[in-house]
């Protein structure tokens, strides 16, 4: 066991991680020349295209150094805000991480929040400047942050590039030197995290794993601490490019499991595995439920496949154990889903892989998050969706989500980035300056405000150059309001939202307006109405397409035309009270965008 070493690697997006971990498998010899590729780790080819990790990998290494072989387990992990839970349990499998930053960068808010968690778990971390290369790189001035961070010395930085392939040599010596080697008994009850699952189509769920103490073997009887479920290990083994099987895996090492599980339920992120004949007495802790922050409703452009868009969203739940569904029905949209998220980043990525893998055309509803509804009796009711607001006359208060949001950027933006952040009910905090022209500014915010175009419009202000990380901090009473959005008369469900009272009037003229110009004009007028409650706050009309009845009249008495007009006017009132207005797709697409303007 003093021969193995396992690591993490924990950065901001865009700071050059997968490239490293290419650079680590090829110095280790671990693939072969033919195997090289770019961004090995990431086998999807929306995470090769937008150049981000989707989904944490484990690989194992051998590397030889001072005359003796060692083990090196790497676990990647993703960059990205809204996957910090995938992050949070690699970290929990790991005794060390490297901390790769960006040597043109510098420091990122989602540098910060995952090093917390590193350091939460007692992880050794070793300091990573990556892309040297680069002519814009500043190695002085962001060691000086580093150094300011995690409180270590300069002499303790790596420089390294994962394009070229400098300083990888010293970093695998650092993971040897620095990293302590895991500690476990591998005669005491068999006690492994549950870090990661993957779906095969052919063998069912696959768990990962990294053994803390005991040892599993080939075809023993396994159950999960949490969920209580019991299985028979019919394929054991370790991490490679591929996967080879094992007859037994030891405590320390990280490993998989193949039990022919089929239901992705049964396998949580963050359980513990143990055996039936000899369990472990608790649990390993840390373990909890994946809560959605985002929800929308996701509904087949045909309605006929409702049934396809099921077995779709099924199959990618296998992969993404985090993305949670329910059926719903919406008069204006027919059959759907209501679909809890992570974050919007998280929804974009469900909604393009539905697409991609699965060939699915679909509708997404404006994103919203839950709410705590309380009313006059005292209970208390969670609201994922606005149309399941009560009635406003029983309601008490409302509660919804606030975060704690931290933004990094530089110090030329401050006002544009407080400016926009009070505008979104923010409350500023803290604000520190990490050097002379970086600032770290901290707000509490309602979650409801981010959901939107919040990060779009952050990047907008501040050139690209603001980081941005949050995290929940549980529910704050608020006057938040239900808007329903009435065509000639009829709630359409899919666009009603629950906001703010103080944005409720100009929200309502907006989306008014937009859906004007976006619905094609019937044979009969449509109004279009923002209402709260009973009372309507908004109104755009579409005007009538109109025949040229009187055109047959050429003279006689007035009241010959006037007796035309009357019996048009009869049969548009008709046509009102029967006519039905579909609303283009384009109209949901415009509403999703609506602030931007």
């Amino acid at each position: 066991m003093e021969n193995i070493r396992n690591f993490c690697i924990i950065a901001h997006i865009d700071h050059g991680k997968s490239t490293l971990a290419d650079r680590l498998l090829e110095f280790t010899n671990t693939i072969t020349v033919r195997e090289q590729q770019a961004q090995i780790l990431d086998d999807m080819d929306l995470e090769r295209e937008r150049g981000i990790t989707i989904k944490s990998h484990a690989i194992q290494m051998d590397y030889s150094f001072g005359g003796k072989n060692y083990v090196l387990n790497l676990i990647d992990t993703p960059g990205h805000v809204d996957f910090s839970y995938e992050v949070s349990r690699s970290i929990a499998a790991c005794e060390g991480a490297l901390l790769i930053v960006d040597a043109s960068q510098g420091i990122q808010a989602q540098t910060i929040s995952n090093l917390y968690l590193a350091l939460n778990n007692d992880l050794v971390i070793i300091p990573v400047l990556n892309k040297m290369d680069l002519p814009g790189a500043m190695p002085e001035e962001v060691k000086d942050q580093i150094c300011d961070l995690i409180m270590c010395e300069k002499t303790e930085i790596i420089a390294a590039s994962g394009k070229t392939g400098m300083g990888v040599n010293e970093i695998l010596e650092a993971i040897i030197t620095r990293i302590p080697c895991p500690k476990g008994d591998i005669n005491k009850p068999l006690k492994a995290l549950v870090f990661d699952s993957v779906f095969n189509p052919f063998r069912g769920i696959i768990a990962y794993y990294r053994i803390f103490e005991g040892q599993l073997k080939k075809g023993d009887n396994v159950k999960f601490f949490n969920t209580g479920k019991e299985y028979f290990a019919d394929e054991i083994g370790i991490l490679r490019l591929k996967q080879e099987p094992r007859n037994q895996v030891l405590a320390g090492d990280v490993g998989y499991i193949i039990s022919g599980i089929k239901d992705a339920k049964e396998v949580k992120v963050g359980d513990t595995l143990t055996t039936v004949s000899m369990p472990c007495e608790e649990g390993i802790v840390g373990f909890e439920d994946v809560k959605p922050m985002v929800f929308a409703g996701i509904y087949p452009v045909d309605t006929e496949d409702f049934e396809d868009l099921r077995d779709s969203m099924s199959k990618l739940q296998l992969n993404d154990a985090s993305l949670v569904f329910e059926p719903e029905s919406s008069a204006a949209l027919g059959f759907g889903f209501r679909c809890g998220f992570l974050g919007m980043l998280h929804m974009e990525i469900i909604q393009e892989r539905l697409e991609r893998e699965f060939g699915m055309t679909v509708i997404t509803t404006v994103p919203n998050v839950s709410f705590h509804c309380y009313n006059k009796r005292g209970e208390m009711l969670v609201v994922n969706n606005p149309s399941d607001l009560p009635d406003p006359s029983i309601i008490d208060y409302i509660e919804e989500p606030y975060i704690n949001a931290q933004v990094i950027t530089s110090s030329d933006y401050i006002g544009a980035v407080i400016s926009l952040c009070i505008n979104k009910r923010g409350v500023l905090k803290t604000q520190n300056f990490l050097t002379t022209n970086r600032v770290e500014l901290i707000f509490d915010m309602p979650m409801t405000e981010v959901v939107f175009d919040f990060y779009d419009k952050l990047k907008t202000i501040s050139r690209g150059y603001a980081s941005f990380d949050y995290h929940p901090t549980g529910y704050i009473r608020s006057d938040l309001i239900k808007l329903d959005i009435l065509l000639n008369g009829e709630p359409v469900d899919a666009l009603s939202s629950v906001l703010h009272r103080s944005k409720a009037y100009e929200y309502g003229k907006k989306i008014c307006e937009k859906l004007r110009e976006l619905i094609p004009r019937q044979m009969f007028e449509i109004p279009i109405q923002a209402a709260i409650g009973a009372k309507v706050i908004a109104r755009e009309t579409i005007k009538a397409m109109r025949k040229d009845v009187t055109a047959k009249c050429y003279g006689g008495d007035i009241t010959r035309k006037r007796k035309l007009l009357e019996k048009q006017k009869e049969g548009k009132k008709r046509m009102k009270q029967v006519g039905r207005v579909e609303i283009p797709q384009s109209a949901f697409m415009a509403v999703l965008k609506l602030d931007g303007d």
